[in-house]
Parts: structure tokens; C-alpha cells; sequence
């Protein structure tokens, strides 16, 4: 049952009317870059936009149309559109969206929302700086005068062919908008949003200054129905995508959460929001809408101007119905340009550029992931950009806590800090004899294929004697079971001894069951690191 907190009203009224004027031109130009046409990036925002805010998990925020999931969708219908066998069927990308929602409402059921958020930043920061670069570049044409052709590659390609032909009054609609757009003065922006203020006063001026490109006729009224359709050409096509725009989109929105938190002082439920925001997009694809997600920009708006829960966001969804019933003629006279000064824009606002500036003083290793995940992003696709980048980290990742356990593993003081006075004095007289591999918590498997390298050269070295103490090791893999087997195998060969200690019932399990153990014998197994050390002691060439 869904509890509506009338507590904030009078802001929440405020909040959701502001959110709903910024969202109006964006969700006109997200629809229109994304392929399916204005009314759909409406449709999108009104649908995303009231039942994300009924069932998410985020108050205060503000849901609709985004980049992210524009780039994605503009994709699926250059896909569909070039596919021979497809004929460019508008039905299966609205089907790709409603199976986003219904997957996203998976990943909620399910509580993958924490770990949704556990993609490393450099990866967020490559990806949507390719986002931006992606908007921005697809811009280019239409603020030339021509229409933007569908991919990224292409738009770069065709770019020489559309300065050749360029309409100025075009260009110039569409530059003064982007300036309006970032300049508009904050005190005027208080009363009219500045990509609000940009749309009117560019739609007004190309009434006046000649023939430009216009959005034309756009639909008004109620959506109509499109039910799921799905053939067996276009099966991966539509799974593949609505993954992507399932995955992108519960990312953008978790971020925005984390935004919303941050200046709200609460703390919202990542798994209830991707629930939420799944509701929303199986709505919107099965009306016709566009594919959303939490926006960062309406999100803060709304919270400035006084929005503080859900209600904000469904008034927000509301108000915008209320302009498709009333005012869808209207909007036919927007300038393409105009928008893709507004698109420009909001691709400015994606990039990141926070980190950007500083990043040459951070990890090198980092930039260079971010750079690879943009290159990708932008030249490939996004899901190709994701899976790399994330790989790519974990193994980055893997191989530094790898090193830092070798490393510690080499550290004699450490051991010398918790020895016993008995301990120091073996360990003193044995003169280096005796080598101690003390784990101090579980052995990634990265450390696991150097740790029999490791102690091949302690044997090489001259040691009699290794002893494994697993008195910090709580439990250990295949990969780390194996590496022990390698250590006692090489030792036996070299006729030197193995010790054990302080293994505990999971671990000796483990040992046992792969038959990693077979080379040290179960008189050989102690309780304590004192007991193997006096073992081991005893055992050395007098």
C-alpha cells in the first residue's frame, strides 16, 4: 500500500510544476533524437514520470526521458529500420521497452539494486561522457539545417556533406538557443527554466527570420495501445536491448538517487526504485512512450523549488499530460534546430567534466579506463563499453589486492607484532631456516597463482621448513586450495618440510575434499603457530 505524505503539499505543488516546465522541452527533444518523435519523449515522461514517483524508492525524484536511454533507443531504431526483414516495425522497440521495465522490476524483486551500484566510477564517467559525446555529435546536423542521420559513425561522416550545405538561419536558431540555454541569468531562471526560456524565444523568432526545418504535425490526445510484438528475427535485437536500456537505466537512476539523498538528507531504497522505475517503463512502452529514468537536472529542480516526495513527481507527470491534451498543435512549429541546441546542452551536461579536469592527477591506470569506455561508448555501443570496462577493473582490481597480500605476505615484522616471546626466540635461532606464510584473511585467487612462486624462491633461498598459518583465514577457494597443494607438492620435492596451523573446520574441508593436503600429513597439523614453530625447530640440522 503506497502512503502519499501531504505534509510537503504546498512545495511538492511548486516542485512538480517547475520540474514539469524544464521537463517539456527536453522530453520533446529527447523524443524526437531518439527516433520515435516528439509526442513519445511527452508520452515517456508523463508515464516514467508518475509511476516511478508512485513505486520508486527516491521521493523526491524526478523521472523521464534521459540520454542515456535516448542513445540506446535511437540505436534499436537504426537497427530495426536498416534490418531487411523488419521493415522498420515501430511495434518491437516499444516491446524492447516494456521488456526493460519488466526486467528492471526483476532486478528490483530481486535486490540487485546494490550491486547495480558497484560499477566502478571511471566506467559511469566513460560511459556517460560517451553518452554526452554521442547527443552531441547526432546534433550536428540539425543544427545545420539537414536531418541527423542514425548512428554516431554516420553522423560524423555526413557532417562534411552538411557544412557544405548549411542553413543559416538554422545554425543561428539553434547556437542562440544553446547560448540561452547555458546563459540564462539564475534570478530569471527562478520564474522560467532556461530550456524553457530557450524553446519559446527560439520557436517565436523562427516565425519571423525564414524557412528552417519544424517538427510538424505532432499527435495530441490520449496514447494509444501498442501490445508486445516479437518475431523470431528480431529476437536477440530486442532482448539485447532492452538489457542495455534496463542496465543504463536503473545506473542513471541509482545515481540520481544518490544526488536526491545527498541534498535532501534522507536515504532512499535502490531496490524499490528500480521496481518503481520498471512500472514506469512497461508503462510507457505499452502507451508509446519513450524509455526514462531518474533525471538529475528536473530531479534537483524539483528539490530547489520545494519538492520533497512523490507527489511532486506525479504532479510533475501530470502537468505534462495536461499539455499533450491541450497543447500538441502548438509544439508542430519547433524548430529541429531549436532542440538540437537544447540536446547540445543537455550532452554538455552529461560529460563529465569534474573529473575530466582533475583526472591527470588521479591513477593513470583510472583515466585510462575512462578513455577506453568513452572510445567504446562512442564508436562501438554501450553494452560492449560497460562489459569492458567493468572487466577490465575487476582485473585491475584483482591484481592490486593481489599484490597487497603477496606484499604483506613478505612482511616478517608483521609476523614478529604478533608473535609470542617463544615464537621470537625460535624464529631468532633459526636464522631465517624457517619461513612463515601468515594469511590474514581469505587469499584472492590473484595472490593464489603468485603464492606458489613465492614460496618456490623462500625454498631456493635455503629454508628447511615453510609453515601456512591459517589462523586469520576464515575460508579459502579452489584457486587458493590448489595453490596450498603447489607449495606442499614443491616442498616434498625438495624434501623440506610443511607445517600447518590454526586451520578451522571450512578450510580443512576444503583442503580435504580437493586432496590439496595429501602431501602433508596429519601429524604435521596444529592447533597453534607456537606448536608448528617448536615442530619445525626440532625438526632443523643441528
Amino acid at each position: 500500500m503506497i502512503k502519499l505524505n501531504t505534509s510537503h503539499l504546498r512545495g511538492d505543488l511548486y516542485g512538480g510544476l517547475t520540474a514539469g516546465v524544464v521537463a517539456l522541452p527536453l522530453a520533446l527533444a529527447m523524443g524526437v533524437a531518439s527516433g520515435l518523435g516528439p509526442i513519445a519523449g511527452l508520452y515517456g515522461a508523463i508515464f516514467v514520470g508518475f509511476f516511478a514517483a508512485l513505486f520508486g524508492g527516491t521521493e523526491s525524484q524526478i523521472s523521464g526521458p534521459t540520454g542515456p536511454m535516448t542513445v540506446v533507443v535511437a540505436g534499436l531504431v537504426a537497427s530495426i529500420a536498416a534490418h531487411p526483414d523488419l521493415d522498420g516495425n515501430v511495434a518491437l522497440i516499444f516491446t524492447a521497452i516494456m521488456l526493460a521495465g519488466v526486467f528492471q522490476i526483476f532486478m528490483g524483486v530481486f535486490k540487485l539494486g546494490d550491486y547495480i551500484r558497484l560499477v566502478p566510477y571511471p566506467v559511469i564517467s566513460g560511459f556517460m561522457s560517451g553518452i554526452g559525446g554521442i547527443i552531441i555529435i547526432l546534433q550536428i546536423s540539425p543544427l545545420l539545417g539537414h536531418d541527423a542521420p542514425a548512428g554516431t559513425v554516420d553522423a560524423l561522416l555526413y557532417a562534411p556533406t552538411a557544412a557544405s550545405d548549411i542553413n543559416i538561419m538554422a545554425l543561428f536558431l539553434g547556437a542562440l538557443t544553446l547560448l540561452i540555454a547555458m546563459k540564462w541569468p539564475a534570478k530569471l531562471g527562478k520564474y522560467i527554466p532556461g530550456p524553457l526560456a530557450a524553446l519559446l524565444i527560439g520557436t517565436t523568432l523562427s516565425l519571423f527570420i525564414g524557412t528552417v526545418p519544424i517538427l510538424g504535425n505532432i499527435p495530441s490526445g490520449l496514447p494509444q495501445i501498442h501490445l508486445p510484438h516479437i518475431t523470431t528475427v528480431s529476437l536477440f535485437i530486442v532482448i539485447e536491448a532492452a538489457f542495455v536500456l534496463a542496465l543504463l537505466g536503473a545506473i542513471d537512476s541509482l545515481l540520481t538517487s544518490l544526488v536526491a539523498d545527498n541534498m535532501t538528507r534522507t536515504r532512499h531504497d535502490s531496490n524499490k526504485e528500480l521496481i518503481g522505475q520498471g512500472i514506469g517503463n512497461t508503462f510507457a512502452g505499452l502507451f508509446g512512450g519513450a524509455p526514462g529514468a531518474g533525471a538529475t537536472m528536473r530531479t534537483v529542480v524539483n528539490i530547489r523549488t520545494g519538492g520533497r516526495t512523490r507527489i511532486s513527481g506525479m504532479v510533475h507527470a501530470l502537468f505534462l499530460l495536461a499539455i499533450v491534451l491541450g497543447l500538441g498543435a502548438q509544439a508542430s512549429y519547433i524548430p529541429n534546430a531549436v532542440l538540437a541546441g537544447i540536446l547540445v546542452k543537455v550532452g554538455l551536461d552529461i560529460i563529465d567534466w569534474n573529473y575530466l579536469k582533475n583526472s591527470h592527477k588521479g591513477p593513470a591506470w583510472d583515466l585510462a579506463l575512462m578513455v577506453i569506455v568513452f572510445g567504446l561508448t562512442i564508436f562501438v555501443d554501450l553494452i560492449t563499453a560497460v562489459a569492458v570496462g567493468v572487466i577490465l577493473a575487476s582485473i585491475a582490481f584483482v591484481r592490486q589486492i593481489a599484490k597487497s597480500q603477496m606484499e604483506r605476505l613478505k612482511q616478517t615484522d608483521q609476523i614478529l607484532y604478533t608473535a609470542t616471546d617463544r615464537e621470537k626466540e625460535i624464529l631468532e635461532k633459526s636464522e631465517d631456516l624457517i619461513t612463515i606464510f601468515d594469511f590474514d584473511g581469505p587469499l584472492s585467487f590473484g595472490a593464489a597463482a603468485d603464492l606458489g612462486h613465492h614460496a618456490r624462491s623462500q625454498l631456493e633461498g635455503g629454508a628447511q621448513s615453510i609453515i601456512l598459518d591459517f589462523t586469520r583465514m576464515p575460508s579459502l577457494d579452489v584457486s587458493a586450495a590448489l595453490a596450498i597443494e603447489t607449495i606442499t607438492g614443491d616442498a616434498k620435492h625438495s624434501k623440506r618440510k610443511v607445517y600447518k596451523c590454526g586451520m578451522n573446520d571450512a578450510v580443512l574441508g576444503v583442503l580435504k575434499a580437493l586432496e590439496a593436503d595429501k602431501h602433508v600429513p596429519d601429524s604435521d597439523h596444529y592447533d597453534t603457530r607456537e606448536q608448528a614453530l617448536e615442530a619445525a625447530f626440532a625438526e632443523l640440522p643441528k
